[in-house]
């Protein structure tokens, strides 16, 4: 069984310790937290808020902002522990001990809606092979889907996750802007939402591009322009429309 300790509170740290608390081959030893209140739902964990308190695990996870990984690293006195972020844009050598790694959990997450982990894959890098075997144990024990993956591809990776994921939940929230201002029920966009995400598992995006800007229908396009009295909702629709267009048309060549 491996000893694992946690750095955070947050989304992703909330859903690893209840991942993490269901396996059996992983023994949860501390949880860093500085906040008392979000730290009291973890029952049997010790709770630490000073990293002189860290004791020596097989694997500690910083699972933190980006921004804050590497002044995270600098307080951490541990020598023979295995130390690694979670973060897809971030490259490994910013952690300052010599036990390093990458455990990458590529999904969006929150506290409010528990995931099951062994539903989507975790990347993993390290900076030798004995972590590396430690970190596939320990993704493995909550993972079917573990894979290795450098610094790079991950940056890249993670690129794609904003567009399919940040970007597009932005354009629900403009959608739900649009529908409530006009009055009407944003759940009434869900079927059709459940829809194009079901159709990328039988095509590709390309394949399953649908609506009037493909079509080149600019009666529609015109219309839906002067519908919107926002600004930035405008340029962002002109922007999609001419890359859409411009997509199908090198599609062509």
């Amino acid at each position: 069984m491996l000893q694992v300790s946690i750095i955070g509170c947050g989304n992703l740290a909330h859903n690893l310790l209840r991942a993490f608390t269901f396996s059996r081959e992983i023994q949860l030893v501390q949880l860093f937290c500085r906040n008392k209140s979000d730290a009291q739902q973890y029952n049997g964990i010790q709770i630490i808020d000073t990293y002189q308190k860290l004791k020596e695990v097989d694997l500690l996870i910083i699972a933190v902002s980006d921004n804050n990984i590497e002044l995270v690293s600098k307080q951490i006195q541990l020598k023979n522990t295995l130390i690694v972020h979670c973060s897809g844009s971030i490259s490994m050598e910013v952690i300052q001990q010599k036990h390093r790694g990458v455990f990458y959990p590529l999904q969006t997450f929150s506290k409010k809606i528990p995931l099951t982990f062994k539903d989507f894959p975790i990347f993993i890098e390290a900076k030798n092979s004995q972590g590396f075997e430690t970190l596939n144990t320990v993704a493995k024990a909550i993972s079917n889907n573990v894979q290795k993956m450098n610094s790079e591809q991950r940056k890249t990776l993670h690129l794609s996750a904003v567009f399919v994921n940040n970007f597009v939940n932005h354009l629900y929230v403009i959608g739900q802007q649009i529908t409530k201002e006009k009055g009407l029920d944003f759940s009434l966009l869900f079927p059709l939402i459940n829809e194009t995400a079901y159709k990328l598992r039988h095509g590709s995006p390309q394949e399953t591009q649908t609506g009037p800007a493909i079509r080149n229908d600019q009666t529609s396009i015109k219309k839906q322009e002067a519908l919107l009295n926002n600004s930035v909702q405008k340029k962002l629709y002109q922007l999609f429309t001419e890359s859409i267009k411009n997509n199908n048309e090198s599609k062509k060549l």
